[in-house]
């Protein structure tokens, strides 16, 4: 005859037990949410109301600017901005500056970050943290003497003044730096007992398995790129050779401010961006989840 024991008294069972922390995790989840969910709020709010006041006509901007509804939508602003300014050159000026950007700075830095992770020289590890060092550098502490050594090389108004300073990226190199020093010791071995030379370790192995930081720092360096407004605006001075941020904080002037103007050449300057961030947002995700230490 089967008997039945009775669970004591103090005693808890497991679905109770597993209660709490499921409780906790479910609220965690919720405050993540809101808290994403206002992060996203604050970003999108600013961009809608550029999208609608560049959708109104002036006159109705001048006469009610805080009303977000117009009887009269038009894409006029959109024409002026780019009938009156050399919209498309900036476009593309800031198009191969970015790319050129990318393609160099992943290139240099990666091969820096593979040189300090797997060869041995002199001054190793002081160059690393010369490097590092270059993080707390602010960008401003560096234009005075970057503009007084591309003026004595005569590349002042040239793409290669842009691009050149952004190449040694230190935040690339310690990118790079955290998932090239992750590969197994005994892969780079095998390949040096192949007979495989240091080259062929970097671009056939190293490469291949840093995909994910290759994609986030091209990313975050286009980004960056294409968002640089102090150093072109010092370095370009013809009309056409300027970039986005440059040519469109020209467009902000003199007595009277065109609103619905300014406002739609910010729209078409923020939507290559907009464009590269919904394709490439699981790639985004994936590079800067990794950029961590292993």
């Amino acid at each position: 005859m089967a008997t039945i024991v009775d669970a004591p008294a103090g005693a808890k069972s497991p679905s109770r037990r597993r209660s709490g922390p499921e409780q906790a995790g479910k609220a965690f989840n919720r405050l993540a949410a809101t808290c994403v969910t206002l992060f996203a709020l604050i970003w999108l709010v600013p961009f809608l109301w550029a999208l609608i006041t560049s959708l109104r006509p002036n006159e109705e901007i001048a006469a009610h600017p805080t009303t977000p509804w117009s009887n009269n939508w038009n894409f006029d602003a959109y024409k002026f901005a780019w009938n009156s300014s050399p919209l498309g050159w900036w476009y593309v000026n800031s198009f191969i500056i970015s790319t050129l950007t990318v393609i160099f700075t992943v290139v240099v830095c990666s091969m820096a970050a593979f040189a300090l992770a797997h060869l041995q020289f002199r001054g190793k590890y002081v160059v690393f943290g010369l490097i590092l060092a270059g993080l707390m550098v602010p960008i401003e502490a560096l234009v005075l003497p970057q503009f007084l050594e591309f003026r004595a090389l005569n590349l002042l108004g040239t793409y290669w003044a842009i691009i050149f300073p952004s190449i040694a990226l230190p935040v690339a190199v310690f990118v790079f730096h955290s998932f090239i020093k992750a590969i197994p010791v005994a892969l780079i071995e095998a390949a040096r007992l192949d007979g495989a030379g240091w080259w062929r370790i970097y671009y056939q192995i190293a490469m291949p398995l840093s995909r994910p930081a290759i994609s986030a720092v091209a990313i975050l360096t286009f980004i960056t790129s294409w968002n640089a407004f102090l150093w072109p605006l010092l370095v370009l001075t013809q009309t056409k050779s300027q970039t986005i941020p440059v040519g469109l904080s020209s467009l902000i002037g003199g007595a009277a401010i065109q609103y619905a103007e300014t406002m739609a050449s910010a729209v078409l300057g923020i939507l290559p961006l907009l464009a590269v961030f919904l394709v490439l947002q699981r790639q985004i995700a994936q590079g800067v989840a990794n950029t961590g230490i292993k």
